[in-house]
């Protein structure tokens, strides 16, 4: 019995360290992405009191939103063919992907009002060019470390 546990132990290491990476990849392009916003956000302190909490939750509801959808949901990356899918199931697909995309509007949405009544509305816009700007600065550099 022993034996048969590690086994199965050995067997799940390379696993286990895959989603250790990319759980560390991650935790390190949010770091990344929060030095950059401090950088072209410019708070001051009163600012940055109200900014940051706002911007904690907002990343931790579109963060559980997104694990719920890798989850729950079939998505269109994991079929190879459509063709082989009935009518109903291509329906539910893209049912299932306008949903999430809804879910995810709503959140922003929701922050964006959040922000927009606690801070200067150039500081939101300033934020939301910030965020445009990091998804470029990030395949940038992705693409640069491919090379």
């Amino acid at each position: 019995m022993k034996n048969l546990i590690a086994i199965a132990f050995l067997l799940s290491l390379p696993f286990l360290a895959s989603a250790q990476r990319n759980e560390g990849r991650g935790k390190e392009i949010q770091a990344y992405k929060n030095t950059y916003l401090k950088d072209k956000l410019e708070l001051n302190p009163e600012e940055a009191k109200i900014f940051w909490p706002i911007y904690n939750a907002m990343q931790h509801e579109q963060n559980e939103l997104r694990q719920e959808r890798r989850k729950n949901m079939i998505s269109f990356r994991k079929i190879t063919e459509i063709e082989n899918l009935s009518d109903t199931e291509v329906e539910s697909l893209i049912n299932n992907e306008l949903n999430f995309k809804q879910k995810d509007l709503n959140i922003d949405r929701k922050y964006y009002n959040q922000l927009k009544k606690s801070l200067p509305i150039k500081v939101v816009g300033k934020y939301y060019r910030a965020e445009q700007t990091f998804k470029k600065e990030l395949l940038s550099r992705y693409k640069e470390a491919k090379k």
